[in-house]
């Protein structure tokens, strides 16, 4: 006891009372990377293997304070192929920190450009006019709108359109027994740029064993990318939105609307945002 006692005040005396500007930033650099894998891990499987790593790091420092030398031997032999069994099992997580801080820091191109107004508000009405009728119909549908992270692996598994958007089309390519009808279909700005595209499968266990494959196909897209994919079920009809690998059910026209300015249009939509709820707030007053 008398051992760690003296360990604590050693530790209390280098970490405090010896503390330059330098070890400052550096503790604010550390702790802000440790808050963003914290968040990119939050609710997925990679934050159960976060906690073992702690849990282990915690061991080995235990066991060398305490001087168990063959359990020490052991975590000490854990520590040194972590690093490597880290990159393997967080090979989907490392690749999407990857890509946030390339779109954050300018280092990935916008995908899409700013399109004529005018036919954004066009092309938003026609999508959702499409999953209208085909939410009506109970027609299964898949559509997934490119944001900043090119999907061009995605679109070579399809067939190229590059066409505009139109809801005949849209419904016309998602009807049953067509060629097209099995996949999803890629909108990059205000084009139709593939259909019948082949998407990886979330494998999130945690998704509701009544969503369809269509849906995990939705999920696993914007788990690996910024897109956002919208779903019309074929068995309920109920239209869906998946974004940042979480799935909103129950969609209708004005959320659909919503979300389609958001991401073509997003200062627009935050100033909205903002300034609404204040002119509204100000009307009540008077």
């Amino acid at each position: 006891m008398d051992r760690i006692w003296s360990e604590l005040q050693v530790f209390w005396a280098n970490a405090v009372e010896r503390l330059t500007i330098n070890d400052v930033i550096d503790i604010v650099i550390v702790a802000v990377m440790l808050y963003n894998l914290l968040l990119l891990t939050r609710e997925t499987r990679a934050n159960q293997v976060l906690k073992g790593v702690g849990i282990i790091v915690v061991a080995y420092w235990v066991s060398e304070l305490l001087k168990l030398q063959a359990f020490h031997w052991i975590m000490g032999y854990i520590m040194e192929a972590g690093a490597v069994v880290l990159v393997v099992l967080f090979q989907p997580e490392l690749r999407r920190a990857l890509e946030k801080i390339g779109r954050k820091t300018g280092l990935v191109d916008m995908v899409h450009h700013q399109e004529n107004a005018d036919e954004v508000d066009r092309m938003i009405e026609e999508i959702i006019r499409a999953m209208e009728n085909l939410s009506r119909r109970k027609v299964g549908a898949l559509i997934v709108v490119e944001h900043k992270t090119a999907l061009g692996d995605v679109i070579e598994t399809g067939n190229p359109l590059d066409s505009i958007v139109s809801a005949a089309l849209l419904e016309n390519i998602f009807e049953p027994n067509t060629p097209l009808h099995d996949g999803a279909l890629i909108i990059r700005g205000t084009r139709i740029i593939a259909a019948g595209c082949f998407l990886q499968l979330t494998e999130e266990n945690s998704i509701s064993k009544q969503l369809g494959t269509r849906h995990r196909a939705a999920i696993g897209v914007t788990e690996q990318t910024d897109a956002t994919s919208l779903i019309v079920s074929e068995e309920t009809g109920i239209m869906s939105m998946a974004r940042s690998g979480k799935l909103t059910r129950h969609m209708d026209a004005q959320s659909l609307r919503t979300v389609l300015h958001e991401i073509y249009d997003p200062e627009k939509d935050t100033v909205t945002g903002v300034i609404t709820p204040m002119i509204n707030r100000w009307r009540g007053r008077k």
